[in-house]
């Protein structure tokens, strides 16, 4: 394949075709389900699943077809499907996976930037759903044309956009299902919403972390009391909750106790961990804007990243039962909720440490006070299969033609659900989870933003990855 023509079809698509159209996905005020429960009324996920559409017929894509899949009750999803190049017939099927539903848009943005006004400042394309993940469906058939005009060779593939993801994905195990015959045999996949930890080389994500969520109140009144008269009979519902907490949680070092939430960190992650902290000494400790004064949990970076990737962690995410301070009178309320988020381990069992939460926050609770629990859920995590040679030598490729640096991995904090889905359904499939999201690209919060020159790149890469698959 002609590296040129590649790298200036790329970057002429992108100039002049993606990011006029992304721009105006940037407007399109997606949110997901979770944020838009009248999703179907509102209109603004089949609107932005119509924006894309549109953008891809006009492609020139040889033998494409462009299809909207909605099964009732479920969210949509968009599919491309573009048949094999000559000689490649017998690749299997390549899944391109991206998404088109947007967190919400929070309050907070910079001067001059919104989350539904997309906006253009060197190198960086501001707007909600630019970098998480609009633009994965432009750089997949972006790389499809570049392999096509470069005389290289691609398996059928099948871009696939949801449009549930920001919400857990819970649409997608029902569309696995109904597409599985059409799919056929899934040999390689690529999901393009991930990143890593700067803008100078291809990051990989080699494991995601799985979930579980609880909402737990305890209840210790029939109705709140005068605190001064209450007070010292009547125990504080936050405190009795504090005692579940710290069966589960080491609250001076953040270690979770329950054997079901650990795993031990593999050696290949291990190595990937202490090769990640050499190429970017300090990157994980400086990806966040903490407060003035304050300091991450260590000074280590390999420890940090392992915490943030193979070791599980509990949030608070959220409350209930607690007035705004200055409305809060002497009363000693009579429940507490609190929304608990715990991150699991790539390899953990999500749903025997669902069961191991649940009894550490309802067994011999003290002062037999009321636990009750809602808003569970849990998911696995995800951990990639080693690389194929024909892969990890496309790896080694991009990183010098490409990038001109060495490929590195990572493990993600955060969940993709769609990964662990397929690779239970597709076991023999290799997987590369990839992306043009930065340390500071500032998903899900305000002043999102995409890394243009990243992006180009990253195209450009998954160009010559799928062309080593088909001919490898």
């Amino acid at each position: 394949m002609e590296q040129r023509t590649v790298r200036e079809t790329v970057l002429t698509n992108w100039a002049g075709e993606v990011l006029p159209s992304l721009s105006g996905l940037v407007e399109i005020p997606a949110l997901s389900p979770a944020f838009d429960a009248d999703w179907a009324r509102t209109g603004q996920l089949a609107a932005a699943i119509d924006h894309v559409r549109n953008w891809l017929a006009a492609r020139p894509i040889p033998g494409a077809k462009i299809e909207v899949v909605e099964l009732p009750g479920h969210t949509p999803v968009l599919l491309l499907d573009v048949p094999a190049s000559e000689g490649a017939e017998d690749k299997g099927t390549v899944l391109l996976y991206g998404h088109l539903d947007k967190q919400p848009p929070v309050g907070g943005w910079s001067e001059g930037l919104g989350p539904w006004t997309p906006v253009i400042r060197g190198d960086r394309l501001y707007g909600r759903g630019s970098a998480d993940d609009g633009y994965a469906g432009y750089a997949a058939a972006t790389a499809l044309e570049a392999i096509r005009a470069g005389g290289g060779k691609h398996a059928r593939a099948v871009v696939l956009l949801e449009t549930g993801e920001e919400s857990g994905s819970p649409d997608l195990p029902v569309y696995l299902e109904h597409l599985a015959e059409r799919l056929g045999e899934v040999s390689f996949v690529i999901c393009l919403d991930s990143g890593g930890n700067d803008y100078e080389r291809l990051w990989l994500t080699t494991s995601l972390r799985g979930l579980v969520q609880v909402h737990a109140t305890v209840r210790v009144l029939e109705s709140a009391q005068h605190s001064g008269l209450a007070s010292g009979v009547v125990p504080s519902s936050f405190r009795i909750l504090r005692q579940l907490l710290d069966r589960i949680e080491d609250s001076a070092t953040g270690e979770i106790k329950l054997a079901e939430l650990n795993v031990d960190v593999p050696a290949n992650r291990l190595a990937e961990a202490r090769a990640t902290a050499e190429v970017s000494p300090g990157a994980i400790r400086t990806a966040f804007p903490v407060a003035r004064g304050m300091r991450t949990v260590s000074d280590d970076d390999v420890e940090l990243l392992l915490n943030n990737s193979w070791r599980p962690t509990l949030s608070v995410i959220g409350a209930a039962g607690f007035p705004e301070p200055a409305n809060a009178g002497n009363v000693l309320r009579d429940a507490t909720t609190l929304a608990l988020s715990f991150r699991l381990p790539p390899t953990a069992d999500s749903a025997a440490a669902l069961n191991a939460v649940e009894k550490a926050l309802t067994t011999d609770v003290p002062y037999g006070a009321t636990v009750e629990l809602g808003g569970v859920e849990h998911a696995g995590g995800w951990n990639a299969p080693d690389a194929a040679p024909w892969l990890a030598n496309a790896l080694e490729l991009v990183s010098d033609r490409v990038f001109g640096r060495p490929w590195r991995s990572v493990g993600l904090g955060g969940s993709i659900p769609f990964m662990g889905l397929l690779a239970e359904k597709y076991p023999a499939a290799q997987f590369l989870v990839t992306g043009a999201l930065g340390p500071d690209s500032n998903a899900h919060v305000p002043d999102e933003w995409l890394h243009l020159p990243q992006a180009q790149r990253v195209t450009e890469a998954v160009a010559h990855i799928l062309h080593a698959h088909a001919t490898g």
